[in-house]
């Protein structure tokens, strides 16, 4: 079987979040089961430095407002998967994130930039572009991709089997319905309605009602997203496809986030000798400029810094940590008054709390394996992986009962941990009030060293890894 992958980023090259991680690691773990999986992914700049070996495979155009537009193949860097990459420099040779100028505001022809990706998609499984490649099943990811499964509905010619994955309902990929006009889609009639949102044009709705299948990052959210409190105005239609709308779980990739192995530790180590763990987290509080207490609870945050993400949740419950005697390290990026909030909280308790703007990987692994406790207070989050990544570097998670977490995080309580089977701790209420007395719980299992390193231990056997969710997305390719 030939599937096609398609997205806007891809780890190691391009990222912005979770999904490089997913659209990285899927690929060639479906590849390990036999399938024949490429990706096709619009060609920034890092992108086209990264992939190995591209060859032209075909020049297209002028179209979607470039020129020039090259069909390029090559491998991925680490794990071999054929990428098939767009080369086209006025669309895609920008400083700034994928979807964002250096100003911070969305590039002005998105649409006409991730059009593209799902045109060529379209092209591809027709046969047209790569004579010696033909996928079977199109899956696109996220409403970059969304408008794949629009472009092949509306070839009557094709009958390629489509997948769409929701990484995240809340980006729709929403345009001004003329823009229509840039895209070579119908929109009149049955069609407009397809594609129509609230008066907008809507990559996202496009793809939902066009795929023949619909899936999201955890069966929870799969649930959730069908609720007009988590729906974003498309819950009705994702009830409308019933049978059609799964959830599947992300998985972990264990050759990047394994503790055993991993570079950018001080000291390796596995459940069995945690001694490495203590060792990181001494070199990260030194690092940090914090008084290297062992039995001072370090807290961690990697994350966007989003109301989505409950992050001024946590700047509620910081007086709650203090208290504790514990100490805060932050890493990320978000939203401008958010971001203010934490570096006047870093300026207040300098010797206490560290907040570090923008995105660092090695610095990510290093916090994960030197913090005690992962804080993930989402008010929605479709799967979330830095749990699972914490989980696996015996940091446990404390997380609000949202999505994937929900899916993946037992909580600490006197049942669980009786039975064996606590991993985390987690806290229902949107409120920094709830979060606060979830850290306290938090805390007082800490000052049990032996319970701790229990819970510690359980979380970093369990397997997150994508062979299981391989498994299942071979079977819904099947299905279809």
């Amino acid at each position: 079987m030939r599937v096609l992958h398609l997205a806007a980023e891809i780890y190691p090259l391009v990222k912005t979040g979770g999904l490089a991680d997913v659209v990285a690691a899927l690929p060639a773990a479906l590849a390990a089961r036999g399938l024949d999986t490429r990706v096709l992914v619009p060609g920034m700049p890092g992108i086209l430095s990264g992939v190995v070996g591209l060859k032209r495979v075909v020049r297209i155009g002028p179209a979607f407002g470039a020129a020039i537009i090259t069909l390029r193949l090559g491998r991925l860097p680490d794990s071999g998967v054929p990428v098939y990459v767009i080369d086209a420099p006025f669309l895609y040779r920008r400083d700034g994130s994928p979807y964002l100028g250096p100003d911070g505001r969305d590039w002005n022809d998105n649409h006409r930039r991730f059009a593209l990706l799902g045109w060529i998609a379209a092209h591809l499984a027709s046969g047209e572009l790569d004579r010696n490649w033909r996928p079977d099943v199109v899956h696109a990811h996220d409403w970059h991709a969304g408008l794949a499964p629009a472009y092949i509905a509306q070839n009557p010619a094709l009958n390629t089997a489509t997948v769409f994955t929701i990484h995240n309902l809340a980006f729709r990929g929403l345009f001004p319905l003329d823009h229509h006009n840039d895209l070579g889609l119908l929109i009149s009639g049955a069609d407009q309605s397809a594609l129509e949102f609230h008066g907008q044009l809507s990559f996202m709705k496009a793809a939902l009602v066009h795929a023949k299948r619909v899936n999201a990052v955890s069966p929870t959210y799969a649930q959730e997203i069908c609720l007009p409190e988590f729906g974003w105005g498309l819950d009705g239609l994702l009830r409308d496809r019933g049978s059609d709308l799964s959830g599947i779980l992300n998985g972990v990739d264990y050759l990047v986030w394994n503790p055993q192995t991993d570079p950018a530790l001080a000291k390796n180590y596995d459940h069995d000798d945690l001694r490495g763990k203590d060792a990181c987290k001494a070199k990260l509080q030194s690092e940090l400029g914090f008084a290297r207490r062992a039995k001072a609870p370090l807290f961690a945050v990697v994350s966007r810094l989003t109301a989505q993400k409950g992050m001024d949740l946590i700047l509620g419950a910081l007086p709650a940590i203090l208290a504790e005697g514990g100490q805060l390290v932050v890493i990320g990026s978000g939203e401008a008054e958010i971001e203010a909030a934490y570096r006047a909280a870093a300026a207040e308790y300098p010797e206490n709390v560290s907040v570090h703007l923008g995105y660092d990987d090695a610095f990510s692994h290093r916090i994960m394996a030197g913090a005690d406790v992962l804080l993930v207070p989402s008010r929605f989050e479709p799967c979330g992986l830095t749990q699972l990544y914490a989980l696996r570097y015996g940091t446990l998670p404390l997380v609000r009962r949202v999505g994937g977490l929900a899916d993946t995080v037992i909580d600490a309580t006197p049942e669980s941990l009786q039975a064996g089977t606590a991993n985390g701790f987690v806290f229902v209420d949107a409120n920094s009030r709830a979060l606060a007395a979830r850290i306290a719980d938090a805390c007082a299992l800490y000052r049990d060293g032996t319970a701790w390193r229990l819970v510690q231990k359980r979380g970093m056997l369990q397997d997150y890894s994508w062979a299981d969710s391989a498994v299942r997305y071979e079977a819904l390719y099947r299905s279809i």
